[in-house]
């Protein structure tokens, strides 16, 4: 969010520095999604079930479509909602397909790409696991997720050469290109499920964990330093080659660093991460256009970049989310959790139920 209102100009330069890697976020998410959703679809395996297809489609077609639609609905029937003039074509959104081909000339809830991404790793996701699990081997697993990663470096390498003013349309947002963090994510929680004994070993190098994640996150703020996400040229282009790959790994690892008993992490609680967690999707649905309404109509206050700025961006952003969440987002869960109640929800699904973004 920080990173969007920066682009806006919102914010004051001193934290540019941050905010300037804040479109890291999203690569966090990828390997948060992975690594939740990975588990929920391998559970069953674990427990000597199958995975019911129909009903983890169920649950994300509940999940993410009631507040996307109401969101999309705003974006195309009242334009003074944008944030931007002009919107890809509808259908781009309702095949979530608005990520390949994307136009700057058409950039309002530009920021769904990344729900695109997700939408398609749901929809393969179960089909390659019931076809993996038709004959489990550990070889066979490994060798899918060797082959995703090189081949993601060999199109980032070919793009980039051939298309090296097109860094961001034709490799930041298409899936083909932002598979990594979703692989890591998956990787974790495969090991988690299969591999009891080898994850556990990782949980007892808690520390470990975080400081190799920080070294491998701190080469890809080297790599983009320098020159930024949309160039092509010095240690950048490395940066969008091999630097994915990298940061989808640092990550994850910092991810089982925060649920590790003795990671530095999992020691601190953030007051008020849950109620934002709570609110995740909400925000990200509407943050961008929220802010655009505030600059547009509350100039003299938001030119300052003062205090007040600050607050009147989050309390804006923070009461739009909790409307959707309240009048949308949480009936349509219950709505979710009623229609599936035939089938018990195992007990590892407990603990995402209310998953955030997911």
């Amino acid at each position: 969010m920080l990173y969007h209102l920066t682009i806006f100009g919102e914010l004051p330069l001193s934290i540019l520095p941050i905010t300037g890697f804040g479109w890291m976020g999203v690569d966090l998410f990828f390997v948060l999604s992975g690594f939740l959703i990975g588990q929920q679809v391998l559970k069953p395996y674990q427990m000597g079930q199958k995975l019911s297809i129909s009903d983890f489609y169920k649950r994300r077609a509940f999940r993410i479509l009631p507040s996307y639609l109401v969101v999309l609905s705003l974006y195309f029937l009242a334009p003074g909602w944008r944030e931007f003039p002009s919107l890809s074509p509808l259908w781009k959104f309702l095949t979530f397909t608005m990520n390949f081909g994307f136009s700057y000339d058409r950039r309002a809830f530009s920021h769904a790409w990344s729900l695109c991404v997700e939408e398609h790793f749901y929809l393969a996701l179960p089909l390659l696991v019931m076809l993996l699990m038709r004959r489990p081997s550990a070889r066979k697993t490994i060798a899918s997720m060797v082959f995703v990663v090189v081949f993601g470096i060999a199109l980032r390498a070919f793009l980039i050469t051939h298309y090296p003013d097109d860094v961001l349309t034709m490799i930041y947002f298409p899936s083909t290109t932002r598979l990594d963090g979703l692989l890591v994510g998956a990787g974790l929680a495969i090991l988690r499920t299969f591999r009891p004994s080898w994850w556990n070993t990782l949980m007892h190098r808690g520390h470990t964990l975080f400081i190799t994640g920080a070294v491998f996150i701190g080469c890809v703020f080297w790599m983009f330093g320098a020159y930024g996400l949309g160039e092509s040229t010095g240690s950048a282009k490395w940066g969008v080659i091999i630097g994915f790959p990298l940061l989808a790994l640092g990550l994850g690892l910092i991810t089982a660093s925060s649920i590790s008993k003795n990671g530095w992490l999992a020691r601190v609680r953030v007051p008020g991460a849950e109620f934002i967690a709570t609110l995740a999707f909400s925000l990200y649905l509407t943050h961008k256009a929220v802010a655009h309404f505030i600059k547009l109509h509350f100039a003299q206050l938001t030119s300052t970049q003062g205090p007040e700025s600050w607050l009147l961006y989050a309390a804006g952003c923070f009461s739009v989310a909790i409307l959707l969440h309240v009048a949308i987002e949480r009936p349509f869960l219950r709505l979710r959790d009623r229609a599936i109640r035939h089938k018990p929800a195992p007990a590892f699904e407990e603990e995402l139920r209310e998953e955030p973004a997911l």
